[in-house]
């Protein structure tokens, strides 16, 4: 008999909602926790594995608040990403998202090189690879721009982001940022609560802290407003379909909803039809670039004034919405489906 399996972690919201799609579809779904994952790997070779195995696989759950652990932690969820994708030969394994396909959006770098690669309109790397705060201001004083965003190619939820502003003529600098450096420990560590610093000599040494993690730079382009919020958009897209569309609403550059700024249906915008299809379709494209991805979450950036979509980021495993959760749960619930119609053989 067919099994669908959910490796993941117990009691979370992203388990929790699944299961309720599962019951709500007729779906018996079993849960790997990743905690015993490895001892447990019996329950992938019993007797659904002749008949098959589709596997969800949510992200690990991480105690640590240290960026400097962070690329550590994602190299070893990437080893164990490796192990699963190694099973599927071994075993008659349907992923809902594919390890590898997991892996390449780990990795911001090259999955921008890889939507730049097809087309795909995106926001503009300045610097693939920031080793030193020196080499990010002469990048920025030779292509003339003030206002930069630093990202961990590793890494989600804005742990280790910053938004940079530099003002060439006055030598001014602003930063942005939800990292900063533990007293007692000196360790660089993120806070989950954003901070603005203006004090140059103490941006300079946080800049310099964040561009040893792996960094990359990015144009931090001016956003489309909303009754006096810039915004951008979350979206879920699955299967060919965008199944979820969020706006994100901040007083400040950075617009995770943890970090205290707005959620608003972004059909509340009232933007036009044509910016719907186009970024319906962005989106729709953008997820069709990686091979053995059904489900993705991406940040959408829409221009002011212009208000063309262009893709900021995307997470192979950016499915959590609270605003669907508490809602209608969509986003699982298609997921159950998709499970049921492997299930029963239809695909």
């Amino acid at each position: 008999m067919r099994q669908i399996l959910l490796l993941g972690n117990p009691g979370t919201k992203r388990t929790v909602y699944l299961e309720a799609g599962a019951r709500e579809a007729g779906v018996a779904l079993r849960l790997l926790d990743w905690k015993t994952w490895q001892k447990d790997r019996r329950q992938m070779a019993g007797d659904g594995a002749a008949a098959g195995i589709f596997l969800k696989i949510d992200p690990p759950l991480w105690d640590s608040c240290r960026l400097d652990e962070l690329d550590i932690l994602v190299r070893g969820y990437e080893e164990e990403l490796e192990v699963l994708a190694s099973l599927e030969g071994e075993q008659k394994l349907t992923f809902l998202n594919h390890p590898e396909a997991i892996i390449c959006l780990l990795d911001k770098r090259g999955c921008k090189r890889c939507l730049q690669s097809r087309g795909i309109p995106v926001t503009e790397t300045l610097l693939e690879s920031v080793s030193h705060s020196e080499q990010l201001l002469e990048a920025m004083e030779r292509e003339q721009m003030s206002q930069v965003f630093l990202k961990p190619v590793r890494g989600s939820g804005a742990a280790g982001a910053a938004a940079f502003r530099y003002q060439r003529k006055t030598g001014q600098m602003v930063l942005y940022t939800c990292s900063m450096e533990d007293p007692d420990t000196g360790r660089l560590v993120n806070t989950k609560r954003l901070r603005r610093f203006t004090d140059r000599k103490q941006i300079l040494s946080l800049v310099r802290r964040l561009t040893a993690l792996d960094c990359l730079a990015e144009r931090w382009y001016p956003k489309a407003e909303h009754k006096g919020y810039s915004y951008d958009l979350r979206a879920v897209v699955q299967d060919g379909q965008v199944d979820f569309l969020l706006s994100r609403l901040s007083r400040g550059p950075l617009t995770n909803l943890h970090l205290n700024n707005h959620p608003l249906s972004a059909r509340e915008l009232g933007l036009p039809s044509r910016i719907w299809e186009e970024t319906e379709e962005l989106c729709r494209t953008a997820a069709g670039c990686f091979r053995g991805l059904r489900s993705t979450g991406m940040d959408i950036l829409l221009e002011k004034g212009s208000l063309r979509p262009r893709v900021i980021e995307m997470n192979g495993q950016g499915d959590l919405i609270y605003q669907d959760i508490y809602d209608e749960n969509k986003i699982y619930r298609h997921q159950a489906e998709m499970m049921k119609e492997w299930l029963y053989g239809k695909t």
